[in-house]
């Protein structure tokens, strides 16, 4: 059975092109700053809102329309891994990552959950081989079942506790079965509605017990994929513990788990933060800790997690200067954890949607890569700090001074006239660069 049926491949015709069904910035084998496109940015399906999801919200249900609605649950199962591949290989996507139950339901036992969670790992892993198609990370879902309700990792109940990491451990399995580049860690339900009945450190003593069995289950079965964790600072709960980048980069530090972990920042999750995503990425770029994205858009008016399509150039070029000094992402890539809105019901929005978001990030890059060469903004960020280059600035910046010393210096000073930071000029170059490719 054929699931996208408008189109037999989406190829790049140039940004004139007015074929829907094409790239118009995307052009995977073309070559900038020594790697392809595809390279530069390793696209991955998200099998939660492309197949698993379908467009309900609080007020409404489910709008999608999919062939398998209506179908029994494992079937329509089956039917995702089919159409899915399909997918991937017609806009030419080497990559797809999934939490657990969203490849299968779950069922009221975790043994028969298993069970039908391995035949359609099993279809998935085929379709794998077939196809030439890489798992970028799978993450258990610890979030949806009512068990979660308080937590998982950090429930107050050690039965939930023992649930979760059982749950952890089965995709773990999976995860190296079908070799994936990485495992994601996301606490949707591991933080707190309120503190009068919390108790926080406790609660974090114990999500970082269950992240180093992690670690050591991990290097017990040999999978060799990079962990990441995902930062986000409310949604479901009121507060998460992976708040922001700075947050959860100080979590890892503080238990000694800061080697084992990378970060996986998702855009719309910076914006409920109060971040850029260029904030998000420069802290983790600045740990050595940017590992991989969850690429979207949120709709800065609204206080939920919209997971739109990223169609904005500006933050797509300030994104990829990010992933351009980054070096690219080593172990991640970008995750299109991005949803069409629900009047888009068709099978056809899908593929205008990761057209729309692939062509977006591209059409970053090529002028991020612009901004990279041309080197205005470094020089300018370069020329405002010089005054550490020489005289007391260089032993500030040797830490080779004191306050007594720094103190008589500046008994000496006259009150002078400091320099502009030109914010706006330098926001007009950011304009320049974009409106002239």
């Amino acid at each position: 059975m054929e699931y996208f049926t408008s189109t037999d491949k989406v190829v790049y015709k140039g940004k004139d092109s007015k074929d829907a069904f094409s790239f118009k910035q995307y052009n995977a084998s073309e070559v900038i700053s020594g790697k392809t496109m595809e390279e530069w940015m390793p696209f991955a399906m998200s099998w939660w809102h492309t197949l698993a999801a379908g467009s309900s919200d609080p007020f409404g249900a489910p709008a999608a329309s999919r062939p398998w609605n209506g179908k029994e649950a494992l079937e329509a199962s089956k039917m995702r891994v089919e159409a899915g591949f399909e997918l991937m290989q017609k806009l030419g996507m080497n990559y797809f990552c999934f939490h657990d139950r969203d490849l299968a339901p779950e069922y009221k036992t975790l043994k028969e959950t298993n069970e039908k969670l391995d035949m359609i790992v099993n279809l998935v892993a085929e379709s794998m081989s077939k196809t030439g198609k890489k798992l970028l990370w799978a993450t258990s879902s610890l979030f949806t079942n009512p068990r979660y309700m308080h937590g998982a990792a950090t429930s107050p109940y050690a039965d939930v506790f023992a649930v979760a990491a059982a749950q952890t451990k089965k995709t773990m399995d999976i995860a190296k079965k079908l070799d994936a580049k990485g495992y994601v860690f996301w606490g949707g339900r591991e933080g707190y509605e309120t503190l009068l009945n919390t108790d926080m450190k406790r609660e974090l003593d114990h999500l970082a017990y269950f992240l180093s069995m992690a670690v050591e289950y991990k290097e017990k079965i040999g999978f060799k994929g990079q962990f990441f964790i995902e930062p986000k600072p409310k949604e479901p709960t009121k507060h998460q513990y992976d708040f922001d980048a700075a947050t959860t980069l100080e979590f890892l530090y503080h238990y000694n788990l800061d080697k084992y972990f990378e970060l996986n920042l998702e855009v719309n999750h910076a914006t409920l933060a109060g971040h850029t995503m260029q904030h998000e990425m420069q802290v983790a770029r600045n740990h050595g800790k940017l590992g991989s994205v969850d690429i979207n858009y949120g709709d800065t008016f609204l206080g939920w997690d919209t997971d739109m399509f990223l169609t904005n150039v500006y933050d797509a070029v300030l994104m990829m200067v990010e992933i351009i000094r980054n070096g690219g992402l080593k172990n991640g890539g970008f995750n299109f954890d991005a949803k069409v809105r629900r009047p888009s019901h068709t099978m056809d929005d899908l593929i205008y949607a990761y057209i729309a978001g692939m062509d977006t990030l591209a059409w970053g890059l090529r002028i991020a890569d612009k901004i990279v060469k041309d080197g205005c903004f470094d020089k300018f960020i370069e020329e405002r700090y010089s005054s550490y280059n020489s005289g007391i600035g260089a032993k500030i910046e040797s830490k080779s001074t004191s306050l007594e010393e720094l103190y008589n210096y500046a008994l000496a000073l006259e009150e002078k006239e400091l320099p502009s930071g030109n914010q706006e000029l330098l926001e007009a170059k950011l304009n320049q660069f974009i409106y002239n490719l």
